[in-house]
């Protein structure tokens, strides 16, 4: 038997019991032997509920243990990043908390009215390497520019009832609504037709952004915006303050020429283009309004239903 009869074990002699000649040394059946029950997992170090348990250490213990390394997480600020959106966002007085700047950054007229206005308008600038504007920008071509915004304050719904400005109050809500371009379409809007404010829901909902605050034209310097933890229960509060809620729809009870509530305290509801208005805010709204349209179009995206909305009911307050 050519080839691996020279090996131990590898052949077997006539009249030999099966199995290898040359034993394991009791290595396999070690090998099979079971470890005990598998631990807890408070008592597994790998484990997140182990690290929870032993973060900052055991009270009373009177020796802290030392807390597991803990990840990056971004937080609430937004990065802008590239040389164009930058300039953009600070020609817009976009709020801004830090400029940063690649270290020997190659300058052209861009870099420099960048710096420019964030040296007037005194946004601190710091100096940073390549790598860290990576870590920055998370991973986005931002040659070597990246400008932090900080995160918006909101204001409370009720404080839009109380607003300074002029006329028979305006809100403006929006119920299910993410793209921030029509946010800031919105905002927009409401500043130039005498609004009071514009109100959007914590959760499921497009928040303020640089990208809508970009859109509105500088509009949200101007008009507060509130956040609603529960929509509904705000629309319910405006309805005890007097405030009547219309919402905006395709399929509604009255077209809005003949609106009659439009020199009444409003509260103007837009859904999203796709779902529109949801069940619990439809059936919260006093009037259910629809924009008369000819041709093929079916429905307008809301920065523009709100646009036409607010001129309307404009319009109808100057008469």
């Amino acid at each position: 038997m050519a080839g691996n009869v020279g090996r131990r074990g590898a052949t077997r002699k006539p009249g030999s019991k099966k199995g290898p000649l040359v034993g394991s040394g009791g290595q396999r059946r070690k090998g099979l032997e079971g470890r005990g029950p598998t631990p807890k997992a408070a008592d597994r170090p790998n484990h997140k509920t182990y690290k929870a348990a032993h973060k900052g250490g055991t009270a009373g213990s009177g020796t802290a243990r030392k807390a597991p390394p803990r990840r990056s997480t971004k937080t609430s600020s937004e990065i802008v990043a590239g040389r164009n959106s930058v300039l953009e966002a600070l020609r817009t007085d976009i709020p801004a908390a830090t400029l940063y700047v690649a270290s020997r950054i190659d300058s052209d007229d861009r870099v420099r009215e960048i710096i420019k206005i964030a040296g007037d308008r005194g946004i601190p600038m710091l100096e940073a390497p390549r790598t860290e504007l990576d870590r920055i920008t998370d991973g986005a071509v931002h040659q070597g520019l990246a400008l932090q915004v900080p995160p918006f304050a909101y204001a409370h719904p009720a404080d839009l009832i109380d607003s300074e400005r002029p006329g028979i109050p305006v809100i403006v809500a929006l119920d299910g609504i993410t793209d921030p371009r029509n946010l800031g379409a919105i905002i927009r809007s409401v500043a130039a037709f005498g609004g009071h404010g514009v109100l959007v829901p914590a959760r499921r909902s497009v928040g303020m952004t640089a990208s809508a605050w970009k859109t509105s034209a500088g509009a949200a310097a101007r008009i507060p915006l509130a956040q609603a933890t529960n929509l509904t229960r705000a629309l319910l509060d405006y309805r005890k303050q007097g405030f009547f809620v219309v919402g905006l729809d395709m399929d509604g009870d009255v077209e809005l020429p003949e609106l009659a509530l439009a020199s009444e305290p409003l509260v103007i509801v837009v859904g999203s283009e796709g779902k529109g208005l949801s069940r619990l805010v439809r059936e919260t709204c006093d009037q259910i309004v629809s924009i008369p349209m000819a041709g093929a179009v079916e429905s307008l995206n809301a920065g523009m239903a709100v646009g036409v909305t607010m001129y309307e009911v404009a319009r109808a307050r100057r008469i």
